[in-house]
């Protein structure tokens, strides 16, 4: 960790400004991950940042390893907690950060091995709190030396925790409009090429999806890409027509 609390504070402005670009950025979500840890990691000086996501579409919720900037192997495999167990179980249920001096004397903290291998010793679970007070996820940072975060570290990372969460809750949010506004395109273009073959080739509506969906499989295009070659093509046939 930085020394310098002047120095620390900027680089903490610096990661909250980097953050708060990405809101309005076209990033990915996985891109959006990895940059959080990445200028978190900077700017902390910590040996090990990894974001954990909670996923509630599993049944019951579990919160999984979303991103890490570690390279290790032994840290950046698929993981997956409830929210009942771990370091990031606890700081999810009880939405407050927890510090820990030293990780293999603590009883929550699950993974000890990884955690010799690595050589980790002190760690902060920081939770990503969205509105409501919905925690989305949360923010590790470890350290290969004995380091007792200060309440100062504490609330700067609870900053970019809380800009983080901000940041993934408007990505997601943006991807699923996206996905939407796809689909309601798909449906418009299938229901216009449906209306070109029911006019063109005499076909029930059932028939003319049905041909779509055929010439689908058979190309291995979408069922919009044919929809839409069925549109363009009815549309140059008019055009040629005298």
């Amino acid at each position: 960790m930085e020394n310098n609390d002047d120095q620390t504070y900027d680089g903490y402005i610096k990661a909250l400004t980097d953050i708060s670009r990405a809101i309005t950025s076209d990033l990915f979500i996985e891109d959006l991950l990895k940059l959080i840890v990445m200028v978190t990691a900077k700017v902390t000086g910590v040996e090990i940042c990894s974001l954990w996501i909670v996923n509630e579409e599993e049944k019951p919720p579990k919160i999984r390893l979303k991103a890490t900037q570690s390279i290790s192997p032994d840290y950046i495999i698929d993981r997956a907690l409830g929210l009942d167990e771990g370091v990031v179980g606890f700081v999810v249920t009880h939405k407050k950060p927890l510090v820990l001096l030293d990780v293999l004397e603590s009883d929550l903290f699950k993974e000890k091995e990884m955690a010799k291998k690595l050589g980790l010793v002190s760690m902060v679970g920081i939770p990503l709190v969205a509105k409501e007070e919905k925690v989305i996820g949360v923010l590790n940072c470890f350290t290969a030396t004995p380091h007792d975060f200060s309440d100062t570290e504490v609330n700067l990372l609870r900053a970019v925790a809380n800009q983080s969460a901000i940041a993934i809750v408007n990505t997601e949010l943006m991807v699923k409009t996206k996905v939407i506004q796809e689909e309601l395109e798909a449906r418009k273009k299938i229901e216009q090429a449906k209306e070109v073959l029911m006019h063109n080739r005499q076909m029930t509506g059932d028939e003319a999806y049905g041909w779509i969906r055929k010439r689908s499989m058979d190309s291995r295009k979408s069922i919009r890409e044919v929809a839409e070659a069925v549109i363009l093509s009815n549309e140059i046939f008019n055009n040629e027509s005298p």
